[in-house]
């Protein structure tokens, strides 16, 4: 009971840093470009997920894991690579488009509309051959006519920022199409130190083509570029690993899912950003839309009752 606990603690801690992180996204641009932001911040994140990986080796040692049982579990190492180039790829798109887009809409916006990919992902794997419940379906309608209600202006339009954010959504539900073919066969810390590595260095290349980086402002933005590269990668990918072990796992994705609201929260009490009533109304039937996409269906809760 009490490591059930502490693993929804921790995942309760992910969530509050990763909707925080917004905040930091939104701040660091007053200091570098996108690209910039997001290549150091990539970059940082691979280099501090180095010693998550010993930690997690350690622990696995004194569980009692032998050293073949470690190889085995770190998977091919050209799946490995494979794996975290594919992701990385992916990354590089979903975070450049989420960078770009909350420069033209609030870090709550940013967050909510992001948070849709818990809706699209069933959607997308219509594609993959799976069947897509009834129940999903309210969702997305649910989730869509939120949407509506956050982001459509009076012109009946969607703001630039809002539209990147989406888009963002969507290449995020492949991210987590990619992660969930290749997370079996390898092991999770590794592939994604390789993510950020690669993903840090495909926003190097526009990053010196456009935004003609210098380290003075870089060094201006220490404080928003370490808590994303840091806390972010680091710190919240840590405990949403070790969180899930001791945590059911839908209680572990409602969890998560409240990275959503605190991106809300963070962008009110730190930047000041507020919300209409006709946008948190929108919050609120996204979120529902988010809670109930993640609720196991009656089989699956009787099959893990027996």
């Amino acid at each position: 009971m009490k490591k059930n606990y502490r693993g929804s603690l921790l995942l309760f801690l992910a969530a509050f840093i990763w909707g925080v992180a917004f905040v930091a996204q939104s701040v660091g641009m007053d200091y570098v470009g996108p690209f910039t932001f997001n290549s150091v911040r990539c970059i940082l994140g691979s280099i501090v997920l180095i010693p998550v990986i010993f930690l997690m080796d350690a622990l696995k040692r004194k569980s009692g894991m032998s050293g073949a049982e470690l190889k085995k579990g770190r998977g091919d190492t050209k799946t490995l690579v494979t794996g975290g180039i594919c992701c990385g790829v992916i990354l590089a798109v979903a975070s450049s488009l989420q960078q770009f887009g909350i420069l033209f809409t609030t870090v709550g916006k940013a967050g909510f509309i992001t948070a849709m990919y818990i809706v699209l992902v069933p959607i997308l794997g219509i594609f993959l051959g799976k069947k897509l419940r009834p129940l999903m379906i309210f969702c997305v309608f649910t989730a869509v006519l939120g949407l509506y209600f956050l982001c459509m202006t009076e012109k009946l339009s969607l703001g630039i920022g809002d539209l990147l954010v989406l888009f963002c959504a969507l290449v995020f539900s492949v991210h987590i199409l990619v992660i969930d073919h290749f997370s079996p066969l390898v092991d999770g810390v590794r592939m994604s130190a390789i993510q950020f590595l690669t993903a840090g260095i495909l926003c190097a290349v526009p990053m010196l083509i456009w935004e003609n980086p210098n380290m003075a402002d870089i060094l201006e933005a220490w404080m928003p570029v370490l808590y994303a590269g840091v806390m972010s990668c680091g710190v919240a990918y840590t405990f949403q690993i070790l969180g899930q072990k001791n945590a059911d796992p839908t209680v572990a994705s409602l969890l998560l899912s409240l990275e959503s609201v605190f991106s809300v929260l963070a962008g009110w009490v730190i930047l000041g950003q507020g919300l209409s009533r006709k946008e948190l109304f929108g919050c609120v039937l996204m979120f529902a839309a988010i809670i109930l996409a993640q609720l196991p269906q009656k089989q699956e809760a009787e099959k893990n009752q027996d």
